[in-house]
């Protein structure tokens, strides 16, 4: 019996000389004296529970400890989220404890209020447990005046509110949870309101770089409104349907556009939310049609998976479906069959895109094609008006790499004098086949007349960049040889 009770005692004795026991004893000059003669005690993890001691300080609310760990002058810094054996931070430990001193000193240096435990609880939880069973609220109000997520979830999908139909619970707390839920919600809307005007802002710099298109600008518009007032709904605290994005057929000639709005509506669809990437793969008849049976359809798979969360783009999409049916050795028709496989999933946007006439195939040759896809755009031919517009986007929004970075329209080079020159020096067949391409190549050639019309010795550095009319002129009269 003497060895027993001996062997308690030092026990106890040794429990209380520990750098945990002094924190949890609440002994301020012995804790202090221990951690200065061996420092590396600082984040030491005890048996068992590998808790440190932070995590019994706070557990205790012993301030002064927790003021100590928190302030330590050293090389190493005390682990503010450190997690015990079931994944609690300290300032879980002093939650679960109502240790509000502790908790609030915590939170003033940082401490996450939303870390989550390995249920799943975040601090709020545990708090709003420990209030249930003592009737004192002080540890949650703490932590919702660090805006706590009154609406965060455990690993059971219950929120800090569900947990009062546990216990008798009261009806004090479950008023001051209520009250900044809806605060939350309201604090959230108004976010959501900021952002949503911050990404129209940004939808409309990116239309204001495409020309004529009036149609599809008004529907893009009308997606982004709907898809971020579900946003706003979803803030609100309400449940509304996934949106799906439709899939679309793009009709025109080449140069008017199809591909730079393609991108745009990937970059929309990402930025409301819709899609996870804004990745746009472009893909024509090479990319999908195999030359043999049996290969056509892996192709194309691989295709649709480099795709998914984003836009498959599929231009000249005519070229799947030959001009005669009875040609029986073509694979087109079974790359578009791949692809209609998966357009009700979900996981891609497909947009057809090819001249008017020759997609009258493509619709024609599957009659859940227009079933999947609802939207038709038409992307008209440039007009010159249009094309000098283009031209005055491009030159005010050239890349670094562009070869144009750096270089400017001449005063005279005005929109209306440049539709002029268009107009009088272009055929309308040359507009049709080109479209946004002559906008290019007719920059292109402008600045070629620029540096052959310089002599090496002149030092404006403004006619040195500057792109007069006569140049643009020149640049047509290349185009046309």
């Amino acid at each position: 019996m003497e060895a027993s009770h001996y062997d308690q005692r030092s026990r106890s004795s040794k429990q209380v000389t520990t750098i945990h026991g002094f924190a949890q004893s609440g002994d301020l000059l012995a804790f202090q004296k221990l951690l200065r003669v061996n420092p590396s005690l600082l984040n030491e993890r005890n048996p068992v529970m590998a808790q440190t001691p932070l995590h019994v300080s706070a557990g205790n609310n012993r301030a002064e400890i927790v003021k100590t760990l928190l302030e330590w002058q050293g090389p190493e810094k005390v682990e503010l989220e450190a997690k015990n054996m079931y994944g609690e931070t300290p300032l879980h430990m002093a939650a679960k404890n109502g240790c509000n001193e502790a908790a609030r000193l915590l939170l003033a240096h940082g401490a996450f209020v939303e870390s989550k435990a390995n249920n799943g609880m975040a601090p709020l939880h545990l708090a709003v447990w420990y209030s249930i069973r003592s009737d004192d609220f002080s540890t949650v109000k703490t932590l919702l005046e660090y805006n706590a997520d009154c609406s965060a979830k455990d690993n059971e999908g219950m929120t800090p509110m569900n947990h009062l139909s546990r216990g008798p619970g009261s009806e004090k707390l479950r008023q001051l949870l209520q009250w900044h839920i809806d605060e939350q919600r309201k604090r959230r809307a108004l976010e959501a309101c900021s952002e949503t005007k911050a990404k129209m802002e940004e939808l409309e710099n990116a239309l204001s770089n495409i020309v004529g298109l009036h149609e599809l600008k008004i529907q893009l518009r009308k997606w982004a409104k709907g898809m971020l007032l579900d946003e706003r709904r979803m803030a609100l605290g309400l449940k509304v349907g996934v949106r799906r994005p439709p899939h679309m057929a793009f009709l025109g000639n080449p140069g008017t556009g199809k591909t730079m709005v393609a991108r745009i509506l990937g970059r929309l669809l990402h930025l409301v939310g819709i899609l996870p990437t804004d990745r746009v793969t472009e893909v024509q008849r090479t990319d999908l049609v195999g030359e043999f049976v049996g290969h056509t359809g892996p192709k194309t798979r691989k295709k649709i998976k480099e795709a998914e969360g984003g836009i498959l783009f599929v231009d000249e999409a005519y070229r799947l479906i030959p001009m005669q049916k009875a040609d029986d050795k073509d694979y087109g028709l079974e790359a578009l069959e791949e692809i209609m496989s998966v357009m009700d999933i979900g996981k891609v946007v497909v947009i057809f895109a090819g001249y008017s006439k020759p997609m009258k195939r493509v619709i024609a040759s599957n009659e859940g094609f227009c079933r999947r896809v609802t939207k038709f755009f038409q992307f008209d031919d440039f007009t010159p008006e249009d094309l000098a517009k283009i031209i005055h986007i491009k030159m005010n929004n050239q890349e670094e790499d562009g070869l144009l970075y750096g270089f400017n329209l001449h005063s005279k080079c005005s929109m209306e004098a440049i539709a002029k020159l268009i107009e009088r020096k272009t055929t309308e067949k040359q507009r049709k086949e080109m479209n946004g391409g002559l906008a290019d190549t007719m920059l292109v050639n402008a600045r070629e007349n620029l540096d052959s019309r310089l002599d090496f010795d002149c030092i404006d550095t403004e006619e040195l960049r500057t792109i007069t009319l006569e140049d643009l002129e020149a640049g047509l009269r290349l185009l046309s040889q």
